[in-house]
């Protein structure tokens, strides 16, 4: 006699995803994992005494998406501090943070995550400064974080208590004085300073994974720069209170950590499971320091600030990497190139962060020469600038395509692209089109600008340029069975299959029927192993 089911899923319009057309109407799960597919009728056999059932009224219900790429606890500093992302104006984001301030004026820091000056009602107003952010505090330090986390800006205060830390060459000046805005490597000192202790880290992911099932996020590929994160992941997991997969994706200078004491890609449980190696190649489009062949569009323009100008007003020599017109290395070439050579040879897949055309040619220079490209899966990250001849190299290789759907918010005609890259360039960014065609596995995430797969879906099916879109079914399938296969999981995650885990999502509207508005498409249900995580 076949064993009663756990949970039943009825009356659905379930996409399985395993193939392009595969839709039922129902399936079982047991002990968290689908045991037979079919229509509501026979499904029904399966229910037992103590069965819970989801009737989805005529629902879809698609895998869980899994996110490629995401910063959690970032994500859960928007929601504990000042969220700045959908701001319009610098006074917007000078409000949000003076309200902040009030509210907890036991914390050391006053800080904003999120702002994006290339939305904001004026979008030639340029980047938050030294000046405005000392109107919310001069006696606290104060830091607002760029939406691509590459700029980070900064009062008095701030800059002063950092002193050293800050590298001169990744600050801007104006007249010899400092603006406040910290990029790259400066920006990384802030970010170090600021991350969470243990006891506030669990209140940001406590409040980070809440927001990703609440969007129908089932698993995420965590961009962890710290340690704190990674064990309070662990100790989450193990009290039962991790509501989602984590699979974490460690900064590059963990890599030695990691070799010395034992843990390899894809060592972990099923709910946490250890990544990738993470590194750069450049840095970002909006913050002018993607490395590109071809020279910005807008450098010296109006309203730019003092992007390629003199610190101190003296002549050309004192300017600096970070300031030349194609944009700066994060990674020396020369230097990640080593750290390829030595994450590859101890077994681990690498997560290389490559944005404009010349950092994709150094990172696939650099990973083609690897033992196993295809075997290890390493991966690019963004990928937003490549060429057609690095497309094929890449399929060639069998490196995976781990990119963002969502970043075509700044793809529109005179949008951030356009100004930043010109017309031309702006209409070569983040061709999905162009990506499958060459047999690249394309995994999608996030980078929390902001974590919302149907908002990515949304813009991968909706992009500006043909060579940009793709179908409903692609996108939600890089989503989906994509992500899995960037994080090996193709054989228990990303489609609807018996034998595999139950992680699914119930939709309130179809997104094949509502293709102009798939981002306002609400998340009824989020299960995770079987289990509900979320019920709207």
């Amino acid at each position: 006699m076949t064993a009663a089911a756990d949970l039943l899923v009825t009356n659905a319009e379930v996409h399985t995803l395993a193939d392009l057309d595969d839709v039922r109407e129902a399936f079982a799960v047991r002990d968290g994992e689908i045991v037979r597919l079919g229509n509501t009728y026979e499904i029904e056999f399966l229910e037992g005494v103590e069965t819970d059932v989801i009737d989805c009224g005529g629902r879809v219900v698609l895998p869980g998406f899994v996110d490629a790429h995401t910063h959690l606890e970032q994500l859960g500093q928007h929601l504990v501090h000042a969220d700045l992302s959908d701001a319009d104006s610098a006074d917007d984001c000078l409000e949000r943070l003076e309200r902040v301030a009030e509210r907890h004026p036991d914390r050391e820091w006053i800080l904003g995550f999120g702002y994006d000056e290339s939305a904001w009602d004026d979008p030639e107003a340029g980047r938050l400064t030294r000046d405005q952010l000392d109107a919310v505090s001069d006696t606290r330090p104060v830091a607002a974080l760029r939406v691509d986390l590459h700029t980070v800006s900064l009062n008095a205060v701030a800059l002063e208590k950092l002193g050293d830390d800050l590298p001169v060459a990744d600050l801007e000046f104006e007249g010899g004085e400092p603006t406040g805005i910290a990029v790259e490597d400066a920006a990384e000192a802030v970010r170090r300073e600021i991350t969470a202790d243990r006891e506030a880290m669990t209140e940001v992911l406590e409040a980070a994974t809440a927001h990703a099932v609440e969007r129908g996020v089932t698993g995420v590929h965590d961009k962890v720069r710290g340690s704190t994160a990674p064990r309070v992941y662990r100790e989450m997991a193990a009290a039962g209170e991790l509501p989602l997969r984590v699979r974490i994706d460690y900064w590059s200078d963990h890599l030695e950590s990691l070799v010395d004491v034992g843990l390899g890609t894809n060592d972990g449980g099923s709910f946490v499971e250890t990544g990738a190696i993470k590194s750069f190649s450049d840095g970002s489009i909006g913050s002018r320091t993607a490395k590109l062949r071809e020279p910005y569009a807008d450098i010296g323009s109006a309203g730019d600030g003092d992007i390629d100008g003199d610190r101190d007003g003296s002549d050309s020599e004192n300017h600096t990497e970070r300031e030349n017109a194609t944009g700066q290395w994060v990674v020396d070439p020369d230097e990640l190139a080593g750290l390829v050579e030595r994450a590859d040879g101890t077994g681990y897949q690498l997560s290389i962060h490559a944005i404009g055309d010349e950092a994709v040619e150094e990172t696939l220079s650099a990973l083609e020469r690897t033992a196993d490209p295809g075997g290890a899966r390493h991966r690019i990250e963004h990928l937003e600038l490549a060429t057609d001849e690095q497309l094929e190299r890449m399929a060639d290789a069998g490196i995976v395509a781990s990119m963002q759907p969502n970043f075509h918010r700044w793809a529109d005609d005179g949008g951030l692209y356009d100004r930043r890259l010109g017309e031309d360039r702006r209409r070569r960014t983040n061709r999905f089109r162009r990506v499958l065609e060459a047999g690249i596995p394309l995994a999608f995430g996030s980078d929390c600008m902001p974590l919302d797969p149907l908002l990515g879906v949304h813009h991968a099916v909706n992009a500006p340029t043909e060579v940009q879109r793709l179908s409903v079914t692609e996108a939600l399938r890089a989503y989906t069975a994509g992500a899995a296969y960037a994080g090996f999981d193709e054989d228990r995650l990303g489609t609807l299959e018996v034998g595999k885990r139950a992680d699914f999502v119930v939709l309130e509207d179809s997104p094949w029927e509502r293709t102009d508005r798939i981002a306002a498409i609400d998340v009824a249900t989020t299960v995770v192993d079987g289990t509900v995580v979320y019920d709207g």
